[in-house]
């Protein structure tokens, strides 16, 4: 038996979790060229005096963990349908996934992962740089398709990089896309940063297998998975791991009782 969807917006929020906006916008246009009309995306990220621009580090990463936390938590106060940690490291998504209520919260490696498996048997994932590599591949394997990945890929660019000069980006993800392909056997290439958005589209039609963008695959997947829930009433299990703590000792530890300070842009 199906539930009845409501009439209200679907509601989705893209987190970019670190205190810098300058991809917000950029993000949250792409974003509203893909949606379903009647979803309503909204796209924050942390109020913070001092902040990194990404979290190539995982000491930069450790500094937002109780942001993206607190962040989830509102989402699931403010009936937000699903929520994307905007990543590809995927921090803190266990953590988060805890306190979402009936939030579906995804981030990029896990639905990247989940598309490219559905349309090759290997993949390759293109990185900024190598340093990435160790923590993206603990990921891999916690998704339990580590069998299944042909090659890492290195661009030698940091994350700032990316969006500052196009033709340099597009020309890099290209010779690297190709050298998977060729080289290393791979028939879908993964773009390991969300901040490689923009590029998928030349990039496929140039090396001629999916290129599965990290905005995009996290976005339809969270998408998809509020529609889910708003008609199947597929919510997020709170059941022996996925136990939440109990709202009693939230409100006596005096925890989450205050909103998160965030920037917002709405689309």
């Amino acid at each position: 038996m199906t539930t009845t969807p409501t009439a209200a917006p679907l509601r989705v929020r893209w987190l970019n979790p670190i205190g810098f906006n300058a991809y917000d916008r950029p993000i949250g246009e792409l974003l509203a060229t893909i949606k379903q009309p009647g979803t309503v995306v909204e796209v924050v990220s942390f109020e913070m005096p001092q902040s990194p621009t990404h979290l190539e580090y995982r000491s930069y990463e450790a500094l937002m963990a109780a942001r993206i936390v607190e962040c989830t938590r509102d989402a699931a106060q403010a009936g937000v349908d699903a929520m994307v940690i905007g990543c590809f490291y995927d921090p803190f998504i266990e953590d988060a996934r805890e306190i979402s209520g009936n939030t579906v919260v995804v981030a990029p490696c896990g639905a990247c992962l989940s598309v490219a498996t559905q349309l090759a048997n290997r993949f390759s994932i293109l990185v900024g740089r190598d340093k990435w590599v160790d923590q993206m591949r603990e990921r891999v394997k916690w998704y339990g398709v580590e069998d299944r990945l042909a090659s890492f890929r290195s661009l030698g660019m940091g994350v700032d990089e990316f969006q500052r000069d196009h033709q340099v980006t597009r020309a890099r993800i290209i010779e690297e896309a190709r050298r998977a392909v060729e080289e290393d056997h791979a028939e879908a290439i993964v773009l390991g940063c969300t901040i490689e958005f923009g590029f998928f589209e030349e990039v496929q039609r140039a090396v001629g297998v999916p290129v599965i963008d990290a905005v995009v695959a996290p976005f339809k997947q969270a998408e998809h998975l509020a529609q889910l829930k708003r008609q199947f009433g597929w919510v997020p299990s709170r059941r022996w791991s996925c136990e939440p703590p109990p709202e009693e000792e939230l409100q006596r530890f005096g925890l989450f009782q205050t909103a998160p300070a965030l920037q917002r842009l709405v689309f």
